[in-house]
């Protein structure tokens, strides 16, 4: 039992490590999108390839994305912010922006694809297909 507990608690250490790095990348930076492509593992797709332009050169053309001290989550689309919580998961791959109040009713996950000091590309779903935003440190 004694080492069932000891296993548990080195498991959540080495659990948290990756969440950590993920959470100090991403926190305190404003990362502008500056382009939407289609994940290259999808299948070829003509109309993914269209929305995907049309979204960098409509919906995303002016996107910022924020995340704050407490779980604060801050986009801003067309100067337009809007805030909700966000919350990493699977060891940092994944981050659940919900609402204001953190209600999951509207949860939207986001995958990591790429993070580092200033490059940041996400996965998003839109629709019927995936995306990846691309997004640099401003």
């Amino acid at each position: 039992m004694k080492y069932l507990i000891y296993t548990c608690c080195l498991a959540a250490v080495f659990a948290s490590c990756g969440s950590g790095k993920t959470n100090s990348l991403l926190q305190h930076k404003k990362w502008k999108v500056y382009d939407v492509a289609v994940p290259s593992s999808d299948p070829y797709n003509n109309v993914q390839i269209t929305q995907a332009r049309d979204l960098k050169d409509g919906y995303y053309s002016d996107a910022y994305y924020q995340f704050l001290d407490n779980g604060l989550f801050i986009a801003t689309i067309a100067g337009v912010p809007d805030s909700g919580k966000y919350e990493l998961l699977s060891n940092g791959k994944i981050i659940s922006i919900t609402s204001s109040t953190g209600s999951r009713n509207a949860e939207h996950l986001v995958e990591v694809e790429k993070l580092d000091e200033n490059n940041f590309d996400m996965k998003v779903a839109s629709g019927d297909y995936h995306f990846i935003l691309r997004t640099r440190k401003q």
